[in-house]
């Protein structure tokens, strides 16, 4: 009986045996006949551990996406360089075929800014350096952002500041220092605004790649709603009077990321234009008037006369490490009161001079 039980075990040992044998032969027939071993059919031109794979098609990737196929355009076809129609910052403006106004209107296009006075060194006994911004969402600034189109461009001050550079020959400045000491050339005062450049095919009626067009992406004039000016405050002993001279101007964005997210208190300024060069400019151009279109300032009087609100960020009074304000006052209510601080210590030096 013991003999018989162990001979019953054996022969089960043995069936076992031959049943892994079949399922490992029928393995290796599907792996060299191209199936897997879950019944999938086995990609021929994969390597199984990552491996270079000689059969693989090259312009195939080991995930199935096509691999880059040489440059991105072909360099032999004609590339256009085309104007923006879109209503933004870079448009060509057409001119009017007709007089576009009930009246004849030559009083803009003669009038040229009075030179200012003459003030000696000698007789500049009080200095002060402020730096200022223009907030134009403020309800008083909001001709800033004036919209329309007239035929010397478009009326928005950040148009008005880019004809002065592309047309009428205005210097821009970089802003690695407000002192005008690094000209740039217009192309990079306009890439200065993140805008960049779109390059699209151009294609015949039957659907041929002929050529290339270069146009501008669209930027809102809107995004630009702030404006820096670099000024000197004078009392000038010999007029007894201050004088205020306005030095520079310039945009001010916030840096982006690729989003097109703002970062925050990341406000600097894109390049700057010097004033005394741009005030030709600013007189042929008039400032949106609610109340009379026929009785609008020029923009040069519109910054002679102040009438516009604005904030101090910066000045020279108790000022040794020429700090901008928001370095040492991070709370923006304060920063506003500190602001606030300077232009009474302005103000206050001049009436402390008279006696009543």
């Amino acid at each position: 009986m013991m003999r018989l039980k162990y001979s019953k075990w054996v022969l089960v040992l043995l069936f076992a045996a031959l049943v892994t044998d079949s399922v490992t032969a029928q393995r290796r027939t599907r792996r060299r006949t191209g199936g897997s071993a879950y019944g999938n059919q086995q990609q021929t031109n994969n390597s199984g551990y990552g491996n270079p794979d000689t059969t693989r098609n090259p312009s195939q990737s080991a995930y199935g996406n096509a691999a880059p196929a040489g440059p991105a355009f072909d360099t032999t076809l004609p590339i256009n360089r085309v104007q923006s129609s879109g209503g933004g910052l870079f448009d060509s403006v057409k001119m009017s075929l007709r007089n576009d106004a009930a009246i004849e209107r030559s009083l803009v296009k003669e009038r040229t800014p009075l030179d200012y006075e003459n003030l000696r060194e000698d007789d500049a006994v009080y200095r002060v350096r402020v730096w200022r911004e223009i907030d134009i969402r403020e309800k008083i600034n909001l001709p800033f952002r004036y919209a329309a189109t007239e035929d010397n461009g478009g009326q928005r001050f950040i148009s008005i500041l880019l004809t002065a550079i592309k047309q009428e020959g205005i210097t821009a400045f970089s802003s690695d220092d407000d002192r005008f000491t690094t000209p740039i050339t217009p192309e990079d005062a306009i890439k200065a605004f993140g805008g960049g450049e779109d390059t699209a095919k151009k294609y015949d009626l039957d659907g041929n790649v002929i050529g290339y067009e270069i146009r501008p992406k669209p930027l809102s004039p809107d995004s630009v709603y702030k404006f820096r000016l670099k000024e000197e405050w004078i009392f000038d002993k010999e007029s007894s009077r201050m004088f205020v001279r306005v030095l520079g101007i310039a945009p001010v964005m916030p840096y982006k990321l690729s989003t097109g997210q703002a970062l925050e208190n990341s406000e600097r300024p894109l390049w700057w234009v010097y004033y005394p060069d741009l005030r030709p400019v600013l007189s042929k151009f008039e400032v949106y008037n609610p109340k009379n279109f026929g009785a609008r300032m020029t923009w040069e009087e519109l910054f002679e006369g102040r009438m516009f609100s604005s904030y101090i960020v910066k000045s020279t009074i108790d000022n040794p490490y020429d700090r901008a304000l928001a370095d040492y006052v991070k709370d923006p209510l304060f920063r506003l009161l500190e602001g606030e601080k300077i232009k009474d210590k302005i103000f206050d030096y001049e009436q402390s001079l008279w006696s009543y």
